[in-house]
């Protein structure tokens, strides 16, 4: 199964027959049979037929809209998910504030130890590297994670851990690339574009299979809920964020697969991946996310690893079983 990207400005998505077209100017420009595709990217301007829609709607493809810089929207939505009685169970657990601390930390514990193992790992493949200071005060931070009590105070540590991080990050990019610390909106340099774009399109994936689910995406327990924030996909995709957005954006840089062309500047100084960037990043994302790891006695790719994760974190959710969240060593 595959996912269809389509990125191509003023294009039409149609369905012929047994088939998904792609059109421009009347001219087909991509065609694919329709069971090959389980997932639909959509990114700017793009049109969609009646058919087409109803298609994706009946079958159950998961159908996600981007402005063209990369900004996720939202979601192509079919009947919701049957299962309220999950939902029910969720709104009961945000409405506890000794469980949010706890699924707080957990959070974080996964997201801290797999930024630590990160710079170990890049540190012992780069000797001339020293990240020995950053990695301790990081391990401190892990220890002082276990005496939190409450779920502001989890947050501000998982700041101060991101904070060492990106500092970090920076000297790690090997080209002609500057980075000073990370900027969550409006970038205003390409290191913090291609980050903001990774992170839009996990919090996607993850989104897709919390609703799949029968979660509510929108109530989180350590994001705070805001009105059109999906604050529990920001909750669980914080585990994976080094692990498949900031490799993959190291390696796109320091490989050269996009270079400092590769983008264009925009209103304000925000600078953005032009058109055949972003396609670009979109083929090595693919490749990333399909990567298959050994994970709890299993063989798995990152995609199907953090449905494995939200399945772990829905029993939590119903029979209060530990969370334990992915770790990469």
């Amino acid at each position: 199964m595959a996912t269809l990207y389509i990125t191509e400005q003023g294009a039409k998505l149609k369905k012929e027959d047994k088939r998904f077209v792609i059109e421009k100017e009347d001219s087909v420009i991509f065609e694919i049979p329709e069971f090959k595709v389980d997932k639909v990217f959509i990114f700017g301007n793009i049109q969609i037929t009646t058919q087409a829609l109803k298609f994706l709607l009946t079958s159950g493809i998961d159908t996600s809209f981007f402005t063209i810089y990369g900004k996720f929207i939202g979601k192509l939505q079919p009947v919701e998910s049957k299962n309220v009685l999950l939902r029910i169970k969720q709104f009961e657990k945000y409405n506890s504030d000794e469980f949010r601390v706890e699924i707080s930390k957990k959070f974080v514990e996964g997201k801290i130890n797999n930024i630590k193992n990160f710079l170990q790992k890049y540190q012992r493949n780069h000797p001339e590297i020293d990240f020995s200071g950053e990695i301790k005060e990081i391990e401190e931070n892990l220890e002082e994670l276990k005496r939190k009590n409450s779920v502001s105070s989890v947050v501000g540590l998982e700041g101060r851990c991101s904070a060492i991080y990106f500092d970090c990050f920076g000297k790690m990019i090997l080209k002609n690339f500057e980075f000073e610390k990370r900027v969550p909106r409006n970038p205003k340099d390409p290191v913090n574009s291609l980050l903001s774009f990774g992170y839009s399109i996990l919090t996607s994936e993850v989104f897709s299979i919390l609703q799949a689910i029968g979660f509510d995406p929108y109530l989180g327990f350590m994001h705070s809920v805001e009105y059109g924030r999906p604050a529990l996909a920001l909750d669980l995709m914080e585990e994976f964020r080094q692990v498949i957005i900031d490799r993959l954006v190291l390696e796109i840089i320091n490989k050269e697969i996009i270079k400092g062309d590769g983008f264009r500047e925009e209103e304000e100084g925000k600078i953005y991946l032009n058109e055949a960037s972003i396609k670009e990043y979109l083929k090595q994302y693919e490749r990333r996310i399909l990567t298959e790891i050994n994970y709890e006695d299993q063989t798995m790719n990152y995609r199907k690893l953090i449905q494995h994760q939200i399945r772990k974190f829905e029993k939590t959710i119903l029979e209060n079983c530990e969370y334990l969240p992915f770790e990469l060593k």
